[in-house]
């Protein structure tokens, strides 16, 4: 689990979203952040991720724990505009099915977890 979430991270770095999206199961759901409204499937996902995909991105990950076939790690993610540099370190809580994809994704963090620079 631990090197899938590694390589979650690097594509949420690097990445496209179809890259980001085949690591899910056709029917996955993510809840990012959790109390939202979740994005069920693949058509869902791909559409969540897409909307980082043209903004520069770093990650790195602070912690890893995983048991049976769930993983929670937080990490940091920086994104960086012209005019803002925005950092948000989440724990992400994933689920895995016995192929190593992921069937459930929930994200936490709120409004303390984001810290804004100017760039």
């Amino acid at each position: 689990m631990r090197a899938i979430v590694e390589q979650y991270l690097a594509l949420v770095a690097k990445g496209t979203a179809e890259q980001i999206t085949a690591l899910y199961t056709p029917g996955a759901t993510l809840e990012d952040p959790v109390g939202s409204d979740p994005h069920v499937g693949t058509d869902a996902v791909l559409a969540f991720y897409k909307i980082i995909e043209p903004i520069e991105r770093s990650t790195e990950l602070v912690s890893f724990k995983a048991a049976g076939n769930v993983a929670v790690f937080e990490f940091r993610i920086v994104t960086s505009f012209p005019q803002v540099t925005v950092e948000l370190s989440p724990v992400d809580i994933m689920e895995f099915d016995e192929n190593g994809l992921i069937t459930r994704m929930r994200a936490l963090w709120g409004p303390e977890d984001i810290v804004q620079r100017p760039s």
